[in-house]
């Protein structure tokens, strides 16, 4: 999870805004005017900002102050309710530029699409009641789309089928549950035309690169995004805004900021907005709205750790995880504006469920007894009015389906986790996203990482799905903690890198994992993340002692075996002393340095460069590096390592972009830089992928390349 970004003080308290509503004061401008709106935004960012209950004021001099008034929600939902005093509002530089400098509003589709706690909590509390009513703001946005014309019944259509699949996803029958006979199974002519209108601004964006990517191209993204929102492209939708969010923070220098991540959101945006552009009939590219909570359930849920969520839009809270008696995962969230102080304090915060008189803390160590339950799609519960939860006692790690947790090897974990489909529907990547659970011994400390092997299985108790812990109780040929099949454990598995979760000043992942590091051959359980972007990897959240002998924590008994590694904080008198956990021979790590890392060790980093180069510089600076013969160069130690496509990919993309060809009168031809964009995207796609299957091999520790 990165550090949230950190804007301007002046950009903090100015209201988000919907996509349409600053599109549309950006395309009103004259050619004149968009020339200067850039600086117009920069100098807005300086600009004292007034609040006046929920009034906004921008002072731009004595006759120009631009007012806007958001909704209860404080979000600017109608272009009404962006009022300027100079003579030419509406169409006026003053007004387009503070609507420019507003940040962008979260949609249903892009806080539904992203996966991860931080999209877990972000509407976990307007979502939770299936009987809320539409409050002003949704009634004011949708008088605003209905002015939109044609889209309008397109959304209206959206809006109707609530839980399912957008556009032409089968919708299923009220009465039979079977999908409706006469439902498209595939994008209908008017979601391939919001497509292709959305990959042509990406393009745009993408030749353009990060500096020239200023608020115009930026207005048409956002017009292209509010396009797919009308015509049923919830996933394009959210995809168009983090790409926007994202050259914002790069053209603003936000500390959060990291040119992978937009890279990534570019690649998103482009891949999904080219196959339906191209008529694809896969339903995962439409993605889904918010979908509608499902009640009735009875639950009995275990506490397995809390996660604080900090988010770069200024949301903080926390996140607490649960598992079911059947295995299933569950959360319950609290994440609201407020930032790192909120993500504090929300550790400790009541839960709202029911008449649960519970906190966080208590939860994520105790269980639920659930009647009524409201879940969403994502698993979140919600506290809609029928919901009945009574607290229950909360098990160990070791009982009951909280042992499951630790059944597998990480290997195992690795192969479920990172197999799954990287260009299918982003709801299963919430999956990939589930915590893991782990038994490690600490070797040491490399920089800001803390190095560990896993255990082999027959130094810890048995795991069995009964959670009894007793060797005697598995079933036959496992005993010594051996899962039916896996054969022995391997003596020396791969040397695990574990890194913060947050690695935020204010919280207590650092300074937990500084603790740990003092003692090498200290064993540690462990619940976190597999990290699909680095090698070996994983994020903890939380910890525990391992059952059995050998040098481990002294939790406090009211912890019950757990420390939450974000709000819990190790002390001395938690471990064990140096003189009884010597490092073991088996897992000291040659030369005191970590593994090979096979992805930051392969020439890949070549292509990415070029790849991340063309986001950051456009087109212009990727035709740059290939004069001179360097593109060939450059991919000749991709050839020798055996990476024959990636090398022909990362010659194409140079030539491509330093390609201008002209018609026979002269006139250059693809001025739009289609045959460049698609370029890129192979090249991107096929180092995804790569470095995907790198990463997984590495949680084996067999050698690669």
């Amino acid at each position: 999870m990165n550090l949230p970004a950190s804007p301007p003080a002046s950009a903090t308290r100015l209201p988000a805004v919907e996509p349409h509503v600053a599109a549309a004061a950006v395309e009103d401008l004259t050619p004149r005017l968009r020339k200067k709106l850039d600086a117009a935004v920069e100098r807005c960012v300086a600009l004292p900002v007034v609040a006046d209950g929920r009034t906004v004021s921008v002072n731009w001099g004595e006759d120009a102050v631009v007012t806007l008034v958001p909704g209860r929600s404080g979000v600017v939902v109608d272009p009404g309710a962006a009022l300027c005093s100079c003579l030419l509002a509406p169409r006026c530089l003053h007004r387009a530029a503070v609507l420019t400098a507003c940040p962008v509003a979260d949609t249903d589709a892009d806080t539904d699409v992203e996966s991860g706690a931080e999209s877990a909590g972000r509407d976990a509390d307007t979502a939770g009641d299936a009987g809320a009513v539409l409050d002003e703001d949704t009634t004011a946005h949708a008088a605003t789309t209905a002015r939109a014309g044609a889209g309008s019944a397109s959304r209206a259509g959206r809006v109707e089928g609530g839980a399912q699949e957008a556009g032409g996803a089968p919708a299923p029958d009220q009465e039979s549950g079977s999908p409706r006979a006469d439902t498209p199974t595939g994008p209908t002519a008017g979601q391939v035309a919001a497509a292709a209108e959305v990959r042509e601004a990406a393009v745009a964006v993408l030749v353009a690169g990060v500096p020239g990517a200023g608020a115009v191209l930026q207005a048409e993204l956002l017009r292209a995004a509010h396009t797919a929102r009308l015509a049923g492209l919830p996933r394009a939708e959210a995809a168009a805004l983090r790409v926007v969010r994202g050259l914002r923070a790069a053209r603003e220098r936000h500390d959060g900021h990291r040119l992978t991540d937009l890279a990534s959101a570019l690649r998103d945006l482009l891949l999904t907005s080219g196959r339906i552009a191209a008529a694809d009939s896969d339903p995962a590219l439409l993605g889904t709205t918010r979908r509608a909570y499902r009640q009735g359930e009875g639950l009995r849920v275990h506490g397995v750790c809390r996660e604080p969520v900090i988010s770069a839009t200024g949301y903080g809270g926390v996140v607490t995880h649960l598992v079911a008696e059947d295995g299933r995962w569950f959360s319950v969230a609290d994440v609201r504006p407020g930032g790192a102080a909120r993500a504090r304090g929300a550790g400790t915060a009541t839960v709202t469920l029911g008449a649960a008189t519970v906190n966080h803390a208590q939860l994520a160590r105790g269980g639920l007894l659930i009647s009524g339950a409201t879940i969403s799609p994502e698993g979140r519960l919600g506290s809609g009015r029928g919901v009945r939860a009574t607290p229950v006692a909360g098990l160990p790690w070791s009982q009951g389906p909280l042992a499951a947790l630790f059944a597998r090897t990480l290997a195992q974990a690795a192969d479920a986790r990172l197999s799954s489909d990287l260009w299918g529907d982003p709801q299963a990547a919430e999956e990939a996203n589930r915590p893991v659970g782990c038994d490690l011994v600490i070797v040491g400390a490399e920089g800001d990482r803390l190095l560990a092997r896993e255990l082999p299985r027959s130094e810890g108790p048995a795991r069995t799905e009964s959670g009894t812990g007793n060797p005697a109780d598995s079933e036959p040929g496992t005993g010594g903690g051996e899962v039916p099949g896996d054969g022995p454990f391997p003596p020396r598995g791969p040397l695990i890198r574990l890194v913060a979760a947050n690695p935020h000043p204010d919280l207590a992942h650092v300074e937990n994992l500084r603790q740990l590091a003092s003692r090498p051959g200290l064993r540690v359980r462990v619940i976190g993340r597999l990290d699909p972007d680095r090698a070996a990897t994983m994020r903890p959240l939380a910890v525990g002692p391992v059952p059995g002998p050998g040098p481990t924590l002294r939790l406090p008994a009211e912890w019950l075996g757990r420390a939450d590694l974000g709000y819990d904080r190790l002390r001395g008198s938690h471990l064990p002393s140096r003189d009884d956990c010597p490092p073991n021979p088996g897992t000291e790590s040659e030369g005191g340095t970590a593994d090979a890392d096979p992805v930051a060790g392969s020439p890949l980093w070549r292509v990415r460069r070029l790849v991340e180069l063309a986001v950051s510089g456009g087109r212009r600076a990727v035709a740059e590096s290939a004069r001179g013969g360097d593109s060939l160069a450059q991919s000749a130690p991709l050839r020798r390592a055996g990476f024959e496509t990636a090398a022909e990919l990362f010659v194409a993309l140079t030539e491509e972009a330093d390609r201008r060809a002209r018609d026979v009168f002269g006139r250059l031809v693809d001025t739009e830089g289609d045959r460049y964009a698609w370029s890129w995207l192979a090249a991107a796609v096929h180092l995804t992928a790569t470095e995907r299957a790198l990463v997984r091999a590495s949680w084996h520790g067999r050698p690669t390349g």
